[in-house]
């Protein structure tokens, strides 16, 4: 609760300083011809008691995107997948095709994924995704929601050394166990326009880990 009562409270203040900023440009103008009724003058922006100028910069900083998100935004546009499932371990697999459509999303500190497709023996699939870069965490953050199922699935990202993939860990309850598992995905860059995803979950049954689809992706 703490931690939730600290962010709050910056996000409050920096929020204030951002309107006093925005503000300030036409104080002037204002205080010659100030609305009828309203006061000549904006009231003083002070920081919350305890607060210094630098815990101040530190909350400007953890919301200004960096050159993480710059990463990110280069996957916006719309594309193209073939899906390849296995739906158990040793499975035949099963061929489809699927859209990935990438925006901008919150002014560069996310980018929104829409995807469609079909998921074969369950019909049309839809699927909707945020990702981003929390600078405090200092990592890549995911969060998911599609329409065959009813829970928020989160995750968090590393990014290889050389750059051109994020391994990705999802945390959800298996609806067959009832138990906390573990849905893992390799995002890898394989040129300016086309990417693979390979994604890895627990097999309920034995509990071990088993590849359950591949997507190959190009952007139109």
């Amino acid at each position: 609760m703490k931690f939730k009562s600290s962010l709050t409270s910056c996000l409050v203040a920096a929020a204030a300083l951002a309107l006093l900023g925005g503000c300030s440009s036409g104080s002037k103008q204002a205080a010659k011809n100030p609305p009828t009724g309203q006061p000549t003058t904006q009231p003083e922006f002070k920081l919350p008691p305890g607060w210094t100028e630098a815990d101040m910069q530190a909350c400007m900083v953890a919301g200004t995107p960096g050159k993480e998100h710059e990463r990110l935004l280069k996957d916006v546009g719309v594309w193209k997948g073939k899906n390849t499932m296995w739906h158990y371990p040793g499975a035949q697999p099963m061929v489809t095709e699927a859209t990935c459509k990438v925006t901008n999303f919150m002014d560069g500190r996310y980018i929104r994924l829409d995807w469609s497709g079909d998921m074969p023996g369950m019909g049309p699939y839809k699927g909707f995704g945020l990702e981003g870069y929390d600078n405090v965490a200092q990592k890549y953050v995911n969060l998911w929601v599609d329409n065959m199922s009813t829970g928020l699935m989160d995750g968090t990202g590393e990014l290889s050394a050389d750059g051109s993939t994020i391994t990705w860990n999802f945390d959800y309850i298996c609806p067959i166990t009832k138990k906390q598992s573990v849905f893992r995905q390799i995002e890898k860059r394989t040129g300016p326009n086309s990417k693979t995803l390979d994604m890895f979950g627990e097999d309920p049954k034995s509990g071990k880990e088993f590849k359950m689809m591949t997507i190959e992706l190009t952007r139109k």
